[in-house]
């Protein structure tokens, strides 16, 4: 179902492709047209493959591929030609009923046909011990660096010369992985790795484990990893960094803070390290906007122009209402800020709602015109006298030359509580 504008709710690498937590450097330029751009969602264990239209912000459904397991996350090969997907049957996005840590997890490879941009199987499955929550390439596309949540762990893979994928690169040194991993981005000079390890908030069982961004000097050659730095501020305590992105002419790296609600600026260090605290720290949240139980902050994309920085926004507390879980409020918005060239310093300038709820992932097609953001799950809410269930969805925006954000239109999704729209991106096509 297509829905065009309505009322907000209740209040990729060297010369690749830019797509769900790209990084500045690596961005080509503008695609020649919409036909050589792919979007690509996963609901559950079926990848979706859209077509894209970026002049008139239109997507149309192609077809799917299946994985083993539910869809982590994807990124593609520096030379487009293929597309790694992380899967496993534990984590929030397992089948009901599964562990947290669950059972089966892998990488499969698919080749992104040239013409079409559909996927087809290419060699075979890499098997994992664990849940891969986030994989990347290395800038040259030698090295599959996976990160998982539990235990936290940083693992390389040798990516063949055909793009089918290797064996493991068995590091020389034990690494610092932290707590809950939930995020890994290789430098755009590619001799530094940085590992965005969570923590968890505190329970009434347990105490907070600590977060942190653990940076790894990185022999690109040999796929090694060695400890360089950990960043901690507060010793990680009120900090649960989830994702960062690479500002593309500065030494600035942008980081979502989840459980905060924040968005963190660091400076780089001559050795490829950061400064042990942000230069900047901003709420992600509308100026007097008070948090309910389930507000935290999703992914973090920079603008290819290095002046905007857009970062989700997520609500999903509920509250019981004539016996039913309903929404209890809180912000599911595309943030946007803008970055002053000299300082780096970000200001909030629009909180743009996504027209559903918690927006887990989002994307800027490679020219930035055009900006999909992935509402996770359907939500029942209020409406006068009267309860309706909001689907899961993609929200697609027009980007503004000032930065801001128009919402278009957005196109609903057929979700269930076990196969959530758990991840999108855009990639160019090669």
């Amino acid at each position: 179902m297509v829905t065009g504008k309505s009322t907000p709710h209740i209040a990729f690498l060297g010369a690749a492709l830019f797509f769900e937590a790209c990084t500045g450097s690596d961005r080509p330029a503008a695609a020649p047209g919409p036909d050589r751009v792919a979007l690509y969602a996963a609901v559950g264990t079926d990848l979706t493959h859209y077509t894209v239209d970026v002049e008139n912000t239109v997507l149309a459904k192609k077809n799917s591929v299946p994985c083993p397991a539910s869809i982590q996350y994807a990124w593609p090969h520096p030379t487009h030609k293929y597309l790694y997907v992380a899967w496993s049957d534990g984590g929030p996005s397992g089948a009901a009923g599964a562990p947290t840590g669950g059972a089966r997890h892998g990488v499969s490879a698919f080749r992104i046909d040239a013409a079409s941009g559909d996927l087809h199987p290419h060699g075979a499955d890499l098997p994992l011990v664990s849940r891969p929550v986030h994989v990347t390439t290395d800038i040259g596309g030698d090295h599959l660096l996976v990160a998982h949540t539990i235990p936290s762990a940083l693992t390389v893979y040798r990516i063949h010369g055909d793009g089918t994928l290797g064996p493991e690169v068995k590091q020389q040194a034990a690494l610092d992985a932290g707590v809950y991993a939930h995020q890994v981005r290789v430098d755009p000079s590619n001799k530094q790795v940085i590992l965005v390890t969570r923590g968890n908030g505190p329970t009434a069982e347990k105490k907070e484990d600590p977060g942190a961004l653990k940076v790894f000097a990185y022999d690109n050659r040999e796929g090694q990893l060695r400890n360089l730095a950990s960043i901690a501020p507060g010793g990680g305590f009120g900090f649960q960094p989830r994702h960062l992105d690479f500002h593309p002419s500065q030494p600035w790296v942008f980081v979502s803070v989840e459980r905060q609600n924040q968005l963190h600026m660091y400076r780089k260090t001559p050795d490829g390290g950061l400064e042990p605290a942000p230069l900047f720290n901003k709420s992600s949240l509308p100026e007097g906007f008070q948090a309910n139980s389930g507000q935290a902050a999703s992914t973090v994309h920079v603008h290819p122009n290095g002046r905007f920085v857009y970062q989700g926004n997520r609500a999903s507390g509920t509250e019981v209402q004539d016996g039913k879980r309903v929404f209890a409020g809180g912000e599911n918005a595309i943030a946007v800020y803008a970055i002053d060239g000299n300082s780096g310093e970000p200001t909030l300038i629009q909180n743009a709602d996504t027209h559903g709820f918690s927006p887990r992932t989002f994307a800027l097609d490679p020219s930035a015109r055009l900006l999909v953001a992935a509402n996770q799950v359907p939500m029942l809410v209020r409406r006068g006298a009267q309860l309706e269930t909001i689907p899961a969805s993609l929200a697609l925006f027009r980007v503004d030359a000032d930065g801001k954000l128009t919402f278009t239109r957005k196109y609903d999704m057929e979700t269930t509580d076990a196969r959530s729209l758990f991840w999108m991106g855009i990639v160019q096509l090669p």
